[in-house]
């Protein structure tokens, strides 16, 4: 039996959908919350795209039989765990065609109750590229602030609370800058588009929410042109803090989390190569460098800031035309005190309080 994709996204935890496509094709993007049970692997899925191309679809439907049948008990075995949670599996792979139809046949064979998704994943990447923009309301509270504020932390403090918050650099899996993607899995377009379209469905029926703002770019992914429009006539809220106070809140962010990592130094070394770029002629390159290797990270991160992250702000904000009115300051030195004063801020806009 099949299930629409309308029915499902009603009824959406009577199930758990299982993706399966080869692991490359579920890492490029899938519908949040699959579980991938792969078909084929990357490399025996490129085996029969191979033979279908040079000996046609009957030699490669046959080489997938070879493939496949010793893997079926296994594979089973997978969906009758999922089954014996007590939700109905429900399979799809890219357009609900051959590989879905087959692993659904396998189930009812095997006597396990499993329904297919109807279209696939192509459906679902159909469905909710048309209804993003729909869902984005009309109104946005823009954060800004220079790095180290700690807007971040007020979006997850607001989003706690019960605010209606849409964290893109969180759902990018990327913190927009070039170390921005430490210690984070980067999203592809597909699985932005996808978690933003559960963020903002997860936010209805409000008329308005809180974000960050961001440039058109975030990591790997793009905003919505709509997203765009609203975020530059939203109401702007300036978030300010000491210096000093910035400096600690990027190495506890940035630095203390993965210094013992392995990849740490190398990855910063990369990314030191791209500032260079950046700073190329100018004497404090050296001193940057220095810091980096001596781990005087307070130092570190001062000039970086100095040089690099806060001018390069200011002059994006030159070409930010901020719309709104009414401009609001918070000072984040007290990162409860600024999601108070927040919240306050929403709630005098939102009843119209002057």
């Amino acid at each position: 039996m099949d299930c629409t994709l309308e029915q499902y996204l009603k009824t959406k935890d009577n199930y758990v959908l299982i993706d399966v496509r080869s692991p490359q094709e579920y890492k490029e993007g899938h519908i949040p919350y699959a579980v991938n049970v792969p078909l084929f692997s990357d490399e025996e899925r490129a085996k029969v795209g191979t033979a279908y191309k040079q000996q046609g679809k009957k030699q490669a439907q046959w080489l997938g039989m070879e493939i496949v049948s010793p893997k079926i008990p296994n594979l089973l075995q997978q969906i009758k765990r999922i089954d014996e949670f007590g939700k109905t599996p429900l399979i799809y792979c890219f357009r609900g065609g051959l590989r879905s139809i087959s692993v659904a046949q396998f189930c009812q064979l095997s006597g396990l109750s499993v329904l297919r998704l109807q279209g696939g994943y192509k459906a679902y990447r159909t469905y909710i590229a048309d209804a993003l923009e729909q869902l984005i309301p009309e109104k946005a509270f823009v954060l800004h602030g220079l790095t180290g504020t700690g807007k971040t932390e007020i979006l997850k403090r607001l989003r706690e609370k019960e605010m209606p918050v849409v964290d893109l650099e969180e759902i990018a899996g990327h913190r927009g800058s070039l170390f921005g993607h430490m210690g984070l899995e980067v999203s592809s377009q597909r699985m932005f588009d996808a978690y933003l379209y559960e963020t903002l469905v997860s936010i209805q029926p409000h008329s308005y929410f809180i974000m960050e703002a961001e440039s058109k770019r975030i990591g790997n992914s793009v905003l919505p042109e709509r997203l765009l429009q609203v975020k530059k006539a939203g109401v702007p809220i300036i978030i300010s803090c000491s210096f000093e106070n910035r400096v600690k809140r990027i190495i506890e962010e940035y630095i203390i989390p993965y210094e013992q990592q392995d990849w740490f130094e190398e990855t910063v070394e990369e990314i030191l190569l791209r500032f260079w770029k950046y700073m190329r002629g100018q004497s404090i390159w050296k001193d940057v460098k220095e810091s980096w290797q001596k781990k005087d990270y307070p130092k570190f991160v001062s000039m970086l800031l100095e040089q690099y992250y806060d001018p390069k702000y200011l002059h994006k904000q030159k070409d930010y035309r901020m719309e709104h009115g009414k401009v609001y300051t918070v000072d984040s030195t007290n990162i409860d005190e600024a999601v108070s004063a927040i919240q306050n801020i929403v709630s005098k806009t939102e009843l119209n309080i002057s």
